[in-house]
């Protein structure tokens, strides 16, 4: 019983491993693609007209 038991919290805990270093890669990604979009944007302000 107590290694039923074992397995599962094994189980919750490699399952909130997993999801906290996929959220820790997608953060990474959007903040880099963030960055070189607004460094594009920066370095064409001068042939922009509104």
């Amino acid at each position: 019983m107590n290694e039923k038991i074992y397995n599962t919290m094994r189980t919750a805990g490699t399952a909130g491993i997993v999801v906290g270093i996929v959220t820790i890669a997608t953060g990474v990604a959007t903040g880099v693609l963030m960055i070189i979009h607004g460094a594009k944007l920066l370095r064409d302000k001068g042939k922009m007209m509104i």
